[in-house]
């Protein structure tokens, strides 16, 4: 298979002239014959005894023309891009243009390459960082969850059930005078509050005590999941067994030292929640000024992209999600029909997510480019290692079953990630929040322009 000639004819689009010269050709429909034989048959011949001439002038002289180009191009044609020095990001679509066993094959190849990215003032993006301050409520906050996760239940017989409550209830629903299916439970624990039963419901077991018999009348919702009961009004005839409610713990230093070994004392306590708390915050600043620096990086990608590259991305996390489920024990067909959607729908979601992480990282390998950062046998032999522990393998399997090439390009990414981090500024909240109205004030100032033109 020789390269003719390429040409770019479009923007990410490349087309090549590839020929197969007529000796091989016939080698390659010698090897098509060869292949199909054994499920050839004709009167007069055992089955894959029939000759290849024969074969030909009964089918046509081309009958084995498709299978010995295909296999030409499976075993030829990424060679001849190689020559041609492009980075194809999708099958590439091949015409013949012209085959006979005299001249041989000509074909047409237009493949779709990989988009070169300009990027530019990378270093230094500003963004707002805001660290959230942390308050002696928030403090009180999580003690009271502290002191929630350590609570007990104590039965409750001298008065009516409340909201936040825990009742044990016998209860039977009814449309009329006829029970429903699903209506009926015995022995029930309720929290009241929760939001577990219908709409209104806990809100009326609310007020009755121990023992009382009494009805509960409420309206199932409009969208309602069982479709027969959606919107009517049912009646439940109630009867509380219990009542408990929730009885905290003592706030104190013998409660300060059970929530944690760390600490003698409520005060100790407070102290340590408070350092955890502004542990949290700092992380989350970090993490939304980071994130906010990517965004605005891939904002800088406005080189055309290949939609064919989105769409790929877009069918990986289709996979991914895919295989999430399956561990989950769920099929894609079973969540598909649960949600209401199809493959088409649930693309249509991971679109968006998957031209970000593409644009992402065609920037993030053009700086790695602009800055020449390397992967080393120390960076690469650290990640396997941390692949090996992750995963519980040897190290030698990993090398074994993982693609360093494309191991080295993730570690070079992240150099650049870390790059762009480590310059990026961090402009005060209410720096980013001045510049607001002088954006819109220049857009206003545009529209009377356009406006007086």
């Amino acid at each position: 298979m020789n390269l003719k000639s390429s040409t770019k004819t479009d923007v990410n689009m490349t087309e090549l002239v590839v020929e197969i010269d007529a000796e091989s050709f016939e080698k390659a429909l010698e090897a098509a014959y060869q292949r199909q034989k054994k499920n050839i048959s004709m009167p007069g011949f055992r089955k894959g005894k029939v000759p290849r001439k024969l074969c030909e002038r009964t089918y046509g002289e081309n009958v084995f023309y498709e299978d010995a180009i295909n296999a030409a191009l499976n075993f030829e044609l990424p060679a001849v891009i190689i020559e041609a020095g492009l980075e194809v990001v999708d099958t590439p679509k091949v015409e013949v243009t012209s085959a006979d066993r005299e001249n041989g094959v000509s074909l047409k190849v237009v493949c779709v390459t990989k988009p070169e990215i300009n990027i530019t003032d990378y270093k230094g993006i500003e963004a707002p960082r805001a660290e959230k301050e942390v308050t002696d409520e928030d403090v009180d906050q999580q003690i009271q969850m502290l002191r929630q996760r350590n609570a007990r239940m104590v039965s409750v017989e001298d008065r009516a059930a409340e909201m936040g409550d825990e009742v044990n209830l016998d209860f039977e629903g009814f449309f009329g005078d006829e029970a429903f299916e699903g209506g009926k439970g015995e022995n029930y624990q309720l929290k009241l509050g929760s939001g577990q039963f219908i709409p209104g419901f806990e809100e009326q077991v609310a007020g009755h005590k121990i023992g009382e018999d009494f009805d509960v009348t409420v309206s199932f919702p409009e969208d309602y999941q069982m479709e027969d009961y959606a919107g009517k009004e049912a009646v439940f005839k109630c009867k509380i067994n219990s009542i408990s409610r929730e009885e905290l713990p003592e706030l104190n230093d013998d409660f300060a030292k059970e929530a944690s070994a760390e600490v003698d004392t409520v005060d100790e306590l407070k102290a340590e929640i408070r350092k955890n708390l502004e542990k949290s915050a700092a992380e989350s600043a970090t993490r939304s000024f980071e994130n906010t620096v990517i965004e605005k990086l891939i904002d800088k990608v406005e080189d055309p992209i290949p939609h064919c590259m989105f769409e790929q991305r877009a069918n990986s996390l289709m996979n991914q999600f895919a295989n999430q489920l399956k561990q989950q024990g769920v099929s894609m067909e079973l969540y598909l029909q649960y949600t209401g959607m199809d493959q088409d729908s649930l693309k249509a979601t991971y679109l968006d997510r998957a031209e970000g992480e593409v644009k992402l990282r065609l920037a993030l390998e053009k700086i790695a480019e602009l800055e020449g950062l390397t992967a080393t046998h120390e960076d690469v032999d650290k990640e396997i290692a941390k692949i090996a522990e992750m995963y519980h393998m040897d190290e030698k399997e990993v090398r074994e079953n993982m693609p360093l090439n494309a191991l080295s390009q993730d570690i070079v990414v992240n150099k650049a990630i870390e790059l762009i981090k480590a310059n990026a500024v961090a402009e005060p909240v209410e720096a980013e929040e001045e510049k607001k109205p002088a954006k819109k004030a220049t857009k206003k100032a545009a529209a009377k322009k356009e406006e007086e033109t």
